[in-house]
């Protein structure tokens, strides 16, 4: 049985995901790698961390649906009978549109990803995690967006709203489970240069972006990473329901 403590990174294929992952297996986390459907970007992720002295696996799952959950937690358990960490990364962004341009299909997709299936992976986090269930403690780290503090207006205000959710959540979980164990943060990154704006119909919004930004840049997957693995980490003990901006002042 590994003896590292075990960090669970959702989506970790690419991007913050990905960086997190191989961030924190730098500091000795074994880190179990979730992707949704490309496999051979979350091996290429884990066998990046082989390669610098780390120890991952990976796990196929989809956290917005309860079977993806299951697998994703059943592979948990088999593999190490315990969690120690989770960053509740995975999330999803969809075409630009106004809300009234929104249907309702596209609306549930965002909210079954971005805020329940978020709410459900730590709700089988807390299971395994909290005294009160016979666990030893933990930490969760849910990534959230300034998005939600922005409202994002024209473009993905469902979004922005998810990410809201996202927030209130941190904080009510974090108050919930501080006397269990478990410590509950949130990031909210900015205007980060990963791939996720492709998906969303715009490769070049992070270059557009970026004179918005009072540092007049945008940001990198690895500057987000490096705040969730201090949050992660026994540095931030005293740390819970906080929500840290790593937008560069935006």
């Amino acid at each position: 049985m590994d003896q590292n403590p075990v960090l669970l990174v959702t989506g970790a294929s690419r991007g913050i995901g990905a960086a997190v992952a191989s961030k924190a297996a730098e500091q000795g986390w074994t880190v179990l790698v979730n992707y949704v459907q490309n496999e051979s970007a979350a091996r290429s992720v884990a066998d990046q961390i082989t390669a610098n002295g780390g120890s991952s696996r990976i796990v196929q799952g989809d956290t917005g649906t309860e079977e993806g959950i299951a697998a994703i937690f059943a592979a948990v358990d088999r593999e190490f009978g315990r969690i120690d960490g989770l960053v509740n990364n995975a999330g999803v962004v969809d075409q630009t549109a106004r809300v009234d341009e929104m249907s309702r299909e596209r609306l549930e997709r965002m909210f079954a990803i971005n805020v329940i299936g978020k709410i459900r992976c730590a709700t089988e986090a807390v299971k395994r995690m909290s005294t009160r269930h016979g666990g030893k403690g933990g930490v969760i780290v849910n990534i959230s967006s300034m998005a939600a503090v922005l409202g994002s207006a024209g473009q993905y205000v469902d979004y922005a709203a998810a990410k809201g959710a996202v927030d209130t959540f941190t904080i009510g979980l974090s108050r919930e489970v501080a006397a269990e164990g478990i410590r509950v943060n949130g990031i909210r990154p900015g205007i980060i240069n990963t791939d996720i704006h492709a998906s969303g119909g715009l490769p070049e919004r992070a270059r557009d972006l970026a004179p918005t930004v009072p540092m007049q840049r945008t940001g990198t997957a690895e500057e987000v990473a490096d705040a969730v693995v201090y949050l992660i980490s026994s540095r931030a003990s005293y740390v819970t329901g906080a929500i840290l901006n790593v937008s560069g002042g935006r």
